[in-house]
């Protein structure tokens, strides 16, 4: 499930994406249909094989030219007990923190309202509430930002 909390967080938080997920990306991580599936959508590029992948404007990059959203998505997926600052993130990245939620336990921090889609389900740690839709989400985050 996908645990969100909101405010300044109170343990060690994983806020610089970028060199950590340089440091500690794995190669193999880019045969999992979900991260092509999130790159493809997220950053427009299709993954070719474990060391390139195919961008519309920069021809053949290295996974560490991906945009920050899509490491922090693929960094949540392969190493579900980081505690990520998903602010870093775009709204093109809820859809796939949810599809990560239903896979496995994640969580990350929000300094901001991010925008989910539809019906869903994720766990607000400040109220221990588990909200449905953004109406929900949103009552939960105004009392805490």
């Amino acid at each position: 499930m996908l645990k969100v909390s909101f405010g300044k967080p109170t343990e060690k938080i994983l806020w610089d994406i970028d060199p950590y997920f340089n440091f500690n990306f794995e190669h193999e991580w880019l045969q999992d249909d979900l991260v092509k599936r999130m790159i493809k959508d997220i950053d427009k590029s299709e993954v070719l094989n474990i060391y390139h992948i195919q961008d519309p404007v920069l021809g053949q990059i290295s996974p560490w030219l991906l945009s920050k959203g899509v490491k922090a998505l693929i960094l949540a997926f392969n190493e579900p007990n980081l505690y990520i600052n998903g602010s870093a993130c775009g709204d093109n990245c809820a859809k796939w923190w949810l599809e990560i939620g239903k896979v496995k336990d994640i969580r990350i921090n929000l300094g901001h309202i991010m925008h989910f889609d539809g019906e869903f389900e994720i766990y607000i740690e400040n109220s221990d509430k588990i909200v449905h839709n953004m109406s929900e989400f949103i009552s939960e985050e105004i009392k805490y930002n």
